[in-house]
């Protein structure tokens, strides 16, 4: 990876092709030295663009926007919230065959529209349509059960919960790009509005519009355009089918365990070499079980690992400075670009003192549906 661009993520009056094209700007401007016409791929993940942008085929649309001319390979990725990681894979795997020589990666959603019932409408057939979206089950009403039987298997606390978010605000605090850039007490987050039994507000990632985007480029290339590129060395997935009454567990993770044990395996380091992570938080409760199946808590123990701090900077792995999905933001298509780009910006040390760790080595994760899907890299910078 040579270069990273970003929006502004939130509420926005900007269309699915303006954030594209925003986007887009911010990464030619990081890579100022790199001609377009040398950026021969596009890969463009978004997850709802049909249903929310009313526009279909839109990786040709976005190569407009960014004013280049693919002439190897175009492609647009759809898996819901994995949508972008599975666009910045294609975009490896492009590059790692011979298929492409530099390619950029886009993520970006558009999910605001003036009646929010065309969005929950729309979001509710990312599971099972037929059998359960029909009934409203939808991520809240799903997670909000992994948080009352992980509570009921295990003691995990309100109060625990409420860290999380607590943790994630503050970090997007200090990230001008954020939905929600401002520090929010456990009080309040535990007194504001019920969205779930027992998920409210603040425990929720936002509805948002933004995009991301990086580039990337084979690594006989990449110091042409930058001193400090960074690698992709490790990439792991494992999935099943999205219907709830077939999961082995609410509050077991198995595929997540599997993408992180084949995706560490590929790098040939273990959790414990890692700097820092970005993982998918679209509720608390999903990063504390997050915790468990990165390995670093017991089983039943990721509300005492948020309790005692470890997942701040300082513990003992820091994870989603940049604010996280609760502090940032949700754009399906976009999330998991920008948790990339906000390892970069680390690892380069392109981020406010107040969240910087730094380090060489980091993983980013997101799941997608009721969390039947996981997916996960590992990167690395030269020390």
């Amino acid at each position: 990876m040579v270069g990273t661009g970003l929006t502004h993520w939130g509420v926005r009056k900007a269309t699915l092709k303006e954030l594209a094209q925003e986007a887009g700007k911010a990464l030619f401007d990081d890579v100022d030295n790199l001609p377009k016409a040398e950026v021969d791929s596009l890969f463009v993940g978004t997850a709802l663009a049909e249903r929310l942008a009313f526009q279909s085929y839109v990786a040709p649309m976005v190569a407009e926007q960014l004013g280049i001319h693919p002439t190897r390979m175009l492609a647009r990725t759809e898996l819901a919230c994995v949508s972008g990681q599975l666009a910045m894979k294609m975009a490896y795997m492009a590059i790692a065959t011979g298929l492409s020589d530099i390619a950029a990666v886009v993520g970006v959603e558009k999910m605001n529209l003036p009646d929010m019932a065309e969005t929950q409408a729309s979001l509710a057939a990312i599971l099972d349509r037929e059998w359960e979206g029909v009934a409203g089950m939808t991520a809240p009403p799903y997670f909000a059960m992994v948080a009352q039987r992980h509570m009921y298997e295990y003691g995990t606390t309100r109060e625990q919960l409420g860290l999380v978010s607590v943790k994630n605000h503050r970090f997007s605090a200090t990230n001008p790009y954020a939905h929600f850039p401002k520090e929010v007490s456990l009080d309040q987050v535990l007194n504001s509005p019920m969205v779930s039994t027992p998920l409210r507000l603040l425990d929720s990632s936002g509805i948002t519009d933004g995009a991301a985007a990086v580039m990337l480029a084979g690594e006989d290339r990449a110091r042409e355009f930058t001193d400090t590129p960074v690698y992709i060395e490790g990439a792991g997935q494992a999935a099943t089918g999205n219907l709830t009454v077939n999961l082995p567990s609410l509050t077991e993770w198995p595929h997540m365990r599997r993408a992180v044990r084949d995706a560490l395996s590929m790098a040939g380091v273990t959790i414990q070499d890692m700097d820092l992570a970005e993982v998918h938080d679209c509720f608390s409760i999903s990063e504390i079980i997050e915790y468990e199946e990165l390995g670093l808590a017991e089983k039943g123990k990721g509300g005492q690992f948020i309790e005692e701090g470890q997942s701040e900077i300082g513990g003992q792995l820091p994870m989603n400075t940049r604010g996280g999905l609760l502090g940032c933001g949700h754009p399906l298509g976009a999330t998991g670009v920008a948790q990339v780009v906000e390892v970069v910006q680390q690892f380069t040390g392109q981020v406010p003192q107040e969240r910087y760790v730094g380090g060489t080595w980091a993983l980013t994760h997101n799941l997608s549906g009721n969390a039947n899907n996981h997916s996960v890299l590992v990167l690395h910078r030269d020390s």
